[in-house]
């Protein structure tokens, strides 16, 4: 199964793009969706929107996981992130995808089993988990595939209870 993890902002949105078979996965590919700070914002909107339709198309991700919006001091930057994630699930959905959601919070306990890990931990166990040679270097597409990574644990779980696996 390819899962696709989202790591949402309007300046950065991170992605990984990993390949399960059974509990082992496979990194496909990561990188970042970048948008320029002088450009208007619905400019900004548009070429998230496109990032994100032409990594659906190409990747063909089966499943697709996004972190939840969570501020709670800067509610400032949480309108324009929350538009970004508009945008970035309005593509999945337009493409016929179910997008799954985690904290912050559920991830870091995941990869590193500490939900107040830091980002270097985070690119670690990444790195380890999908057996790369060097960590990513961008914090946005680390915590993408550490999303990715998250649902696959997630939908392994789900499979060994015996539970659906069509989220």
């Amino acid at each position: 199964m390819i899962i696709l993890g989202i790591d949402p902002g309007t300046a950065i949105t991170g992605y990984g793009l990993i390949e399960t078979v059974g509990s082992h996965c496979r990194l496909l590919d990561y990188g970042c969706i970048r948008t320029t700070a002088n450009i208007p914002a619905p400019q900004r909107l548009e070429k998230l929107y496109s990032g994100m339709r032409q990594l659906l198309t190409e990747g063909k991700p089966e499943q697709v996981a996004i972190e939840k919006l969570f501020f709670n001091r800067n509610a400032t930057t949480a309108i324009p992130v929350g538009q970004a994630r508009g945008v970035l699930l309005l593509a999945c959905a337009q493409m016929g995808l179910t997008v799954a959601e985690y904290t912050p919070l559920q991830v870091k306990q995941n990869i590193v089993g500490y939900g107040r890990a830091e980002k270097h931990q985070i690119q670690f166990m990444v790195a380890r988990l999908l057996h790369m040679k060097t960590p990513p270097k961008s914090d946005d597409a680390a915590d993408a595939l550490a999303i990715a990574l998250t649902h696959a644990q997630y939908l392994l779980t789900r499979a060994i209870r015996g539970e659906d696996t069509n989220y």
